[in-house]
């Protein structure tokens, strides 16, 4: 079985506040960007002796197969799921960089858990594949349920929205890694923006691009700015992508 993994595009990105477990109460609008070859991974599978992960395309380099890759910690939750060991030979094939924003790590775990729950004849609702996407991180459910999404909480608690079309735009890779850990680390330093949640909208309106990440992000990662600075001077109305390093 083959399973696309497709990035994702925060076009709306609210910090509302800081949480007493420590993460962050957020609203976010999301579009997952589907049948955009060059921005989707690829996980395939197929019945084997033993659980294995192969990795291979131009985004691979770096990361590890162990039992910290999402792809693995997903298939491990199917497991304890079903009671039973879920054998199975993987590959996947990277296209989404790695600290850029367009969460391409919570896509391939978001695939694992549709790809096993097929494969191996699961019967998983899609409730059920929420909550275990909501254990393996904030980003992850909104790649079950794919299109447009609102998220709330720390970004898990997900419901459909109509599409919102994108309009034509950039998407610029300056080659940097930004963890996402160390930018909500970073508000405290920062300051944190003005709460506001998203606006009303009248039915089939966009929501409005904003990101309360961005000053955050360039505090942490500064060559970011040049980036913007460059974007801005061309014309552009640069808006970070997640908390970066995409704009």
């Amino acid at each position: 079985m083959r399973v696309p993994a497709p990035a994702k595009l925060n076009r709306f990105l609210a910090v509302l506040g800081r949480r007493p477990d420590g993460f962050h109460e957020l609203e976010l609008v999301t579009t997952v960007l589907e049948d955009v070859p060059g921005l989707t991974d690829t996980l395939e599978g197929e019945p084997a002796a033993a659980l294995s992960l192969a990795l291979s395309g131009p985004m691979s380099e770096g990361l590890a197969v162990d039992e910290s890759n999402l792809v693995l910690r997903a298939w491990r939750l199917l497991e304890r799921e079903a009671r039973r060991p879920l054998p199975a030979a993987l590959r996947l094939e990277k296209r989404i960089p790695h600290g850029a924003g367009l969460g391409g790590g919570s896509s391939d775990a978001a695939a694992a858990l549709k790809l096993g729950n097929e494969l191996c004849g699961l019967g998983l609702a899609q409730a059920d594949l929420l909550r275990l996407a909501a254990e393996l991180g904030s980003d992850v459910p909104l790649f079950v349920l794919g299109g447009t999404v609102l998220g709330l909480g720390r970004g898990e608690r997900v419901f459909p929205l109509r599409p919102v079309p994108l309009e034509p735009l950039l998407l610029v890779h300056p080659g940097l890694f930004v963890g996402t850990p160390s930018v909500y680390g970073a508000l405290g330093s920062v300051g944190y923006p003005m709460p506001e949640a998203c606006p009303s909208l009248a039915p089939g309106a966009p929501p409005p691009w904003r990101n309360d990440l961005a000053g955050a992000a360039v505090w942490v990662c500064p060559p970011l700015a040049d980036g913007r600075a460059a974007l801005l001077e061309a014309g552009g109305e640069p808006l970070l992508c997640g908390s970066g390093s995409c704009w």
